[in-house]
């Protein structure tokens, strides 16, 4: 008979992925305290030395923290539920980008560093999403937007040159109400968009940018943003920390 699948990663990082399950899931509620290390390993017949790697992972996730003297608890939940289509409406005048207003609403403090605005080549999945030639130049801007003090989202927002040059779009600073603002201006307000969401590993960039504590996946949505008769005006790439997003959407909306 053919050998059973078996988890080729180190026990820890099993008896971590089960636990931090459970955390996410709500089996393990925030302020709840951890089994003993002696109790986690006779139910995953595990060594303490393994036990205590396992927890010492979801430390430096942000799920657990230790008490001195008292063990080891469930933290407050870190993970943020996300729903997209809370963030396509353009922003009222004067008012901060929806997502920053959004942060407000939860109790948190939400702000934007901006990273970088210039012309680069565009990336093939950009070109084919604004109908341009693979290498066509079109405006990027970076930034990371972050919540109470740490970074929680990697942006890359790209335009067509055409429709940038000359507006706030191709400016060095931030945007009051984001770009939403700047292109309902010109004339071609993004009504709709289509979301394309995939995991993998982070690349070197987004591991410092978003200051993972271990090689987490991360969550990356490719944003198409279209008007109301179609157009693709912009194009965003977003990442996020997988173990601290969850998305919600609902259909009809």
């Amino acid at each position: 008979m053919p050998t059973p699948p078996r988890d080729p990663r180190p026990r820890s990082q099993q008896i971590a992925a089960d636990l931090r399950a459970n955390i996410m899931a709500g089996d393990l509620a925030a302020g709840a305290k951890l089994p003993s290390t002696a109790e986690l390993g006779a139910k995953y017949d595990a060594p303490g030395a393994t036990i205590q790697n396992a927890i010492a992972i979801l430390k430096a996730e942000g799920y657990v923290e230790g008490r001195v003297g008292k063990g080891v608890y469930v933290r407050p939940t870190q993970q943020q539920t996300i729903t997209p289509a809370d963030y396509a409406v353009p922003a009222a005048p004067g008012q901060p980008y929806a997502w920053i207003t959004a942060a407000t609403d939860r109790g948190q403090r939400g702000a934007s560093r901006l990273l970088d605005v210039g012309e680069v080549p565009a990336p093939v999945q950009v070109a084919a999403a604004l109908g341009l030639d693979p290498g066509q130049p079109v405006v990027r801007r970076a930034q990371v937007l972050s919540l109470d003090g740490s970074p929680a989202e990697l942006v890359h927002a790209f335009y067509p040159v055409e429709l940038a040059r000359g507006t706030a779009l191709v400016e060095r600073r931030k945007i009051r109400g984001g770009s939403p603002v700047v292109l309902t201006d010109l004339g071609v307000e993004p009504v709709a968009f289509e979301d394309v969401i995939s995991t993998r590993p982070p690349t070197s960039e987004e591991f410092v940018a978003l200051e993972l504590p271990t090689e987490v996946p991360i969550l990356r949505t490719f944003r198409v943003c279209t008007t109301a008769a179609g157009k693709p005006v912009e194009c965003m790439v977003l990442i996020k920390a997988g173990h601290l997003h969850e998305l919600r959407y609902r259909w009809p909306s």
